[in-house]
């Protein structure tokens, strides 16, 4: 099913089909996150109303390593079976992941100065979220960095894979370290250690964050696949006229 769509024209096709119903259930994944953030979901007992910058900022936390870690397999999967569309999936999304993580980063910054007293400490998870800054801010740079689109490709995948590292560091270091951040609340074994009336709210904010997550980097694929036919019939043009 996969390897279908490493033809361009049939992920075209799939893509102007996904990108507008993502929009819409986006726009409404929204409008009712927010009413149930702001309206229905109560204060919390010791953040008050500042607790609810969670809404925004843990589905953006979220988004930052879910967005890496697919760009890393679709890297792998390019280099194993050289997916054109998985290719340039990875420089499509490679912006809208960067975004995500400058988001997680900046509510964290306000969620934490109330909280903590500092805008920033450099405890493991803070730093490695940053460290993920980095490693998309490199790829993205790295992809361009060549005047062969392909060796900058290669080049930026290399760099996905060898930082796929940093993901699970991220992710347990709230158990590997003693940080100022709390454990997970919602991947226990028991039950999430959170209330129906906050957990409702947040999800619905990570469906719409994951929807606008596909509208964008189905928008932004068709365009790489469109300069990728244009640097292809440029060079072509060009072999005719020499």
């Amino acid at each position: 099913m996969i390897r279908r769509f490493a033809n361009p024209t049939r992920f075209l096709a799939l893509a102007r089909v996904v990108m507008p119903l993502a929009a819409i259930l986006c726009a409404f994944g929204f409008g009712l996150g927010l009413w149930l953030a702001l309206a229905a979901s109560p204060p919390d007992y010791q953040q008050q109303e500042t607790v609810r910058i969670m809404y925004v900022h843990v589905p953006a936390a979220w988004m930052a390593l879910f967005v890496y870690t697919s760009m890393a397999i679709a890297a792998i999967t390019g280099f194993v079976w050289k997916h054109v569309v998985a290719e340039l999936y990875a420089k499509a999304a490679a912006p809208v992941g960067a975004a995500f993580t400058l988001i997680c980063l900046v509510t964290g910054a306000l969620w934490g100065q109330p909280m903590w007293g500092t805008w920033w400490a450099w405890d493991a998870r803070m730093t490695s979220v940053l460290v993920l800054l980095f490693l998309y801010l490199g790829y993205i740079a790295l992809v361009d960095a060549f005047d062969d689109p392909q060796r900058g490709i290669n080049a930026g995948a290399i760099l996905l894979i060898v930082g796929l590292v940093n993901i699970p560091v991220i992710k347990f270091s709230v158990d590997w370290w003693n940080t100022l951040h709390q454990p997970a609340s919602l991947t226990r074994l028991d039950a999430p250690a959170i209330d129906s009336t906050m957990l409702w709210p947040l999800l619905t904010m990570a469906f719409a964050f994951k929807m606008l997550f596909v509208a964008l980097v189905c928008l932004r694929l068709q365009t790489e696949i469109m300069r990728r036919r244009l640097a292809v019939r440029h060079q072509q043009v060009a072999g005719e006229a020499a």
